[in-house]
């Protein structure tokens, strides 16, 4: 996610607020700004952390309950499902950062190699990228110059313009753990009625209210994702209302074809 100033940036250019927008390129704008990953960084991890949580797990009871099985098989199988693959999806944003960030250090210390061996060389390159963009002549000369004068500069624009690369400031471990917090949370959510019944006899109204609770929390976690996404919350949330259901129907639907056949 980026950080404060940007993100008022986006909200006045939705608005057309040209005054908000003039406020977020302020110097003192600018000032306010934090290199360092703070929890909002995270909001992305956890959006979508939640939103496979509750789907996926949602998939399983309603599967469980199309076959006709009783609450407390629903609870083991919501359960295992929560705690495994909740779990894995945590490792595998984990490694995927963890790789991420591995493979941009590696190449950062090439490119800064190659500028203390072959300074030549990758100052051609810088020409040649700049040229691509448009400059040319003395106009040109006088950036390759000002960029290869520095060499953290110099490096930096060999990342993003020659490699396409961008540093992140997030943390593998944070990320996967606000991962696999926001994914067993709202996971959590469609067994609900299921451990209510162990206590309370709900009758037939079991999957009526897991399903009630389910789709309530993906509209309202998939109108969260208009925090790192450019789109209204209306508009996220019914998205993901819509991917859901259409993820639980099937389920369902196949839960009670595997059942009438084997029950």
């Amino acid at each position: 996610m980026a950080d404060k100033r940007v993100a008022n940036a986006r909200k006045a250019y939705e608005k057309g607020d040209l005054d908000a927008t003039k406020k977020a390129h302020y110097h003192d704008a600018f000032d306010e700004h934090q290199s360092h990953a703070g929890h909002g960084e995270y909001v992305g991890d956890m959006v979508y952390g939640a939103l496979d949580g509750i789907v996926t797990t949602f998939a399983v009871v309603a599967g469980a309950a199309g076959a006709g099985l009783g609450p407390g098989i629903v609870i083991v199988l919501g359960m295992a499902n929560l705690i495994a693959d909740g779990l894995s999806m945590a490792v595998g944003n984990y490694l995927s950062m963890k790789s991420d960030s591995d493979f941009y250090k590696k190449e950062k210390e090439r490119e800064e190699w190659e500028v203390d061996h072959y300074p030549d060389g990758e100052r051609e390159e810088i020409r040649q990228i700049y040229k691509k963009k448009g400059f040319a002549g003395k106009n040109l000369e006088t950036l390759v110059e000002l960029i290869t004068s520095k060499k953290t500069v110099w490096v930096d624009t060999m990342m993003t313009d020659e490699l396409g690369l961008i540093p992140s400031n997030k943390s593998p471990v944070k990320a996967g753990l606000y991962t696999y917090f926001a994914f067993l949370t709202a996971g959590f959510i469609p067994l609900v009625a299921f451990v209510i019944s162990v206590f309370i006899p709900l009758g037939e109204n079991i999957f009526p209210l897991a399903f009630v609770l389910t789709f309530a929390t993906i509209f309202a976690v998939g109108s969260l994702r208009s925090l790192v996404i450019s789109k209204h919350w209306l508009s996220a949330g019914l998205e993901m209302l819509l991917i859901g259901g259409l993820t639980a129907i099937v389920s369902f639907l196949i839960g009670s074809f595997l059942g009438s056949l084997v029950l």
